[in-house]
Parts: structure tokens; C-alpha cells; sequence
């Protein structure tokens, strides 16, 4: 559909009523202390879904696998699951209090992932990782519906960035405290427990880290508020209400299709260069440079933590000032800004011939990454009605997992084994998957901003 022909801005359709009423505000002390719960919660959740990363070495050595079978656990096992509950779920988070969906999904993911420890073969492994994904599917669109209530839009992109810290804490957190306790656990040796039997290094690893997560469930069902939601009449934010049906918000994204369908496949495209270079890293830093399996994690964990919460923060604070100064585009112009800065960064990572220069090289990739993370995500939110977030999120976060985290990993395992047939390549398939899907994430970055910046604007005069 051409920019041209993007409809004049409109009112939602009367199947999908949002009357625009003013809702009692969730104070700015409980709405940070919910942005502080649900960045633990991301946390935890990326750290439960990122550790096997660090395990690829032993796992394939245990079980026999190849690199392709292991992208296949870590990505599609993991997002297939997703695919088939997250919208039903997301169904819910338009429907139902969200705080109670969160909570459940947090809990299961994290007993999901301590099963992954108890796996045996490939199968058993790959059925613990879809519970991991089933888990994990309602995190995303019930947090980002409920932080959307809870700020005025000039001060979402920040809020959102900081619950990103949480991801990125997680994938940092998955890198040193899992490369950390592989070292540890591996020197300790192979341990017996009464009932579990022998446990090797890497399956004590996923049950240490998983189990803790119960507790983040826990805290936030006992503490974060339930908010109104946004453009509502009060007393019906929490409640089992009328939503509109799945076909009024097919209706409303194929009716600004022009402004999502881009935006979702640049975000889609830059999650495969990053997700692809976040899983095999630590595969990259052992193959090129023969560190031990757990050491690349903790200096990946190390760059991770230190630079992408500061690219979070700025990216935030860019989108919320452009958007106080006025400039409806702003989420995705900071999007486009980051996309520009990643490009370079993610091509020359694996190509740097000694490991201080990869580093410095992965900490430039992933700090203008986090750049735009945060204004990615309130970017659709901006644009979306709220009865109608948590199933556009879903879809969303649908397609950024299968894009990203399935086929990122798949990609360069593919280009690893079948067209260099050379674990030893690792590097060159890592660079090349880079000069392939960076130029492709720029050019939809900068595709979607005109009809974005038309449907932000009707998003703003019909209050949501």
C-alpha cells in the first residue's frame, strides 16, 4: 500500500468502541515500582531463555548434536510454543486483569526451564524449551499493554526502555552468572542427587538459574497494581469486558498495515542479526580464539551489562524529548537513528582478529541496538488502541521471536554448515548474516516513518 493512500485519520470503528474518557492515573511511585518489577521479570526471562547459550559445548557433546539441532532447540523449539498460545493469551490480556497473566507465565517458564535441566535427549530438552516459550508468551504483551495505562505518552519510550534494561540485564546476567557457574560447576564435577540421579555441569546450571523465578512471580502478583485502562470509562480497567474481536483488530491493522507492516519487519530483521550474534558468540570466542567453554560468557555478560543500559536510556530519553518537542515520528526516528549505528558494528564483530577488538566490537553493536529497543516497542503501542494492545503486541512479539530468535540463529548455523561445510567458519557466516539483514532493517526503518507518523497522530486525537 502506498504512503499516499494511507486513509485520512479517523475514529476506531464502532466495533472497536474507545470512547475517550478520562481514567484515574496509577500514582508515578506505583507505576515505577511496577516498570522496576517488570524489568526483574525480563530479566529473569531472558536469562532463563538465553543461558543455553553458554551450554552449547557440553549439550551437543552429551547428546550428539550439531550445530543446526542446537539453533532448533534454542530458537524454534522455544518460539513455536509461543506462536501457538500467544494469541489466545493475548486475547486474555485484552479481556482479563493482566497482572494475574504475567504472574502465571513467570511461574511456569521458570519451573520450564529448571526441567530443561532434567532433559536426557533431544526431545526431552526440546519439550522442556517449548514449555520455556509457552511460559514466556504472556510476559510481553500484558507488560507493555499495562506500562502504556500507566504513563502519558511523552514519557512511555522511557519507561518501556528501562523495563529493556531488564532484557538486556537478562542476556548479560544469562552470560556471567551462567558462565560463572559453568566454570564453577564444571570444575566441581558431575553431582548425585536423591530422586534426580547424576546431574552434569550444564543441568544443574539451567535448575539453579530457573527456580528463582517463582518468587519474581509472587512479588509481582502480590504488589504491582492492576492500571485503568487508557481511554476508558473507570472501574473497567481490571475486569473481564467487552474487547474487540480478533476481527476488528485484523480490520485495524490491515487498515494502517502501511505503518505496522514495516515497522514490524525492520524491528523482525534487526532481532536476526542481533539474536544471531547473541547465540553464537560464545561459540565464536571458543572456535576462533580457544577459549573455554564459560569464559566467553563472562566477558560477553561483563560488555552486555555495561554498555546496552546506557543505550537503552539515551534511546528513551530521545524518543520522550522528541515526542514533548512535538514530533510524532519520534519512536521511529530514534529506531532509524539506532539501525544506522548497529550496521558497521555487527559486520566487523566477527571479523576482529584478536578478542579485545571483537569486544569492543560486540559492545558497539549491542549498544546502538539498545538505542532503539525501547522505542520500538512504544512505538506500537502509540499506534494501537488499548483494548487492542495485547493482541497486537503478541503478534508483534510473534513475529520478532520466530524472525529473530528462530531463523537468527538458524541463519547463521545454515551458512555455517551447509554452505562453508566448517564449524571453523563460524566467523565469516556471522559477518555475512550482518551485510545481508543490515541494509534490509535500515531500509524498513526508514519505510515505515511517514505512515507511522500518520497513525501516531490518530492515535493522539483519539486518545490513546
Amino acid at each position: 500500500m502506498a504512503v499516499n493512500s494511507i486513509p485520512p485519520a479517523r475514529a476506531v470503528p464502532a466495533s472497536a468502541p474507545m470512547p475517550c474518557y478520562e481514567v484515574a492515573p496509577v500514582s508515578p511511585a506505583r507505576a515505577w515500582w511496577a516498570v522496576a518489577v517488570f524489568t526483574i521479570a525480563l530479566m529473569f526471562n531472558f536469562l532463563d531463555r538465553q543461558v543455553m547459550t553458554l551450554l552449547v559445548t557440553p549439550i551437543k557433546r552429551d547428546l550428539g548434536l550439531s550445530d543446526t539441532q542446537i539453533s532448533v532447540l534454542i530458537g524454534f523449539m522455544f518460539v513455536l510454543f509461543y506462536l501457538g498460545v500467544g494469541i489466545p493469551i493475548s486475547r486474555l490480556v485484552d479481556r482479563s486483569p493482566r497482572k494475574w497473566i504475567i504472574g502465571a507465565g513467570i511461574a511456569f517458564w521458570s519451573v520450564m526451564t529448571a526441567a530443561c535441566g532434567l532433559a536426557g535427549n533431544f526431545w526431552q530438552l526440546a519439550i522442556a524449551r517449548m514449555g520455556v516459550g509457552v511460559g514466556e508468551s504472556c510476559n510481553g504483551p500484558a507488560t507493555y499493554s499495562m506500562t502504556a495505562d500507566m504513563f502519558p505518552r511523552e514519557k512511555l519510550a522511557r519507561a518501556v526502555s528501562v523495563i529493556n534494561i531488564g532484557m538486556v540485564a537478562g542476556s548479560g546476567l544469562a552470560l556471567l552468572v551462567g558462565g560463572s557457574l559453568v566454570v564453577a560447576l564444571t570444575k566441581a564435577g558431575d553431582m548425585t542427587f536423591p530422586l534426580l540421579g547424576t546431574l552434569r555441569a550444564w543441568q544443574l546450571t539451567f535448575i539453579i538459574v530457573g527456580l528463582p523465578g517463582v518468587l519474581i512471580a509472587l512479588l509481582l502478583v502480590a504488589t504491582v497494581p492492576e492500571p485503568p485502562r487508557r481511554g476508558e470509562a473507570p472501574g473497567k480497567g481490571g475486569s473481564a469486558v467487552s474487547a474487540p474481536s480478533l476481527l476488528d483488530v485484523l480490520r485495524f491493522l490491515g487498515r494502517w498495515r502501511a505503518a505496522f507492516v514495516p515497522l514490524v519487519i525492520a524491528t523482525g530483521v534487526k532481532s536476526m542479526l542481533s539474536f544471531g550474534a547473541t547465540v553464537w558468540s560464545p561459540s565464536f570466542f571458543e572456535r576462533r580464539f580457544d577459549w573455554a567453554p564459560g569464559t566467553p560468557g563472562i566477558w560477553l555478560g561483563v560488555v552486555s551489562l555495561i554498555v546496552s543500559p546506557v543505550g537503552l536510556l539515551l534511546g528513551g530519553w530521545m524518543a520522550d524529548r522528541r515526542t514533548a518537542a512535538g514530533h510524532d515520528d519520534a519512536n521511529m526516528r530514534v529506531v532509524l537513528w539506532a539501525s544506522l549505528g548497529v550496521v558497521p558494528f555487527a559486520i566487523l564483530f566477527p571479523l576482529m582478529p584478536t578478542p579485545a577488538l571483537a569486544l569492543v566490537m560486540y559492545g558497539g553493536s549491542l549498544f546502538f541496538g539498545s538505542i532503539g529497543a525501547g522505542p520500538a516497542n512504544a512505538a506500537v503501542q502509540v499506534i494501537t488502541p488499548g483494548r487492542m494492545r495485547g493482541t497486537v503486541s503478541a503478534l508483534y512479539i510473534a513475529v520478532f521471536n520466530v524472525m529473530g530468535y528462530g531463523l537468527g540463529p538458524l541463519a547463521v548455523a545454515l551458512l555455517t554448515e551447509k554452505l562453508f561445510h566448517d564449524a571453523q567458519m563460524l566467523p565469516t557466516a556471522m559477518a555475512l548474516t550482518a551485510a545481508l539483514l543490515g541494509p534490509l532493517g535500515l531500509y524498513f526503518s526508514w519505510r515505515s516513518l511517514r505512515p507511522y507518523t500518520r497513525a501516531a497522530i490518530e492515535g493522539r486525537e483519539n486518545g490513546y
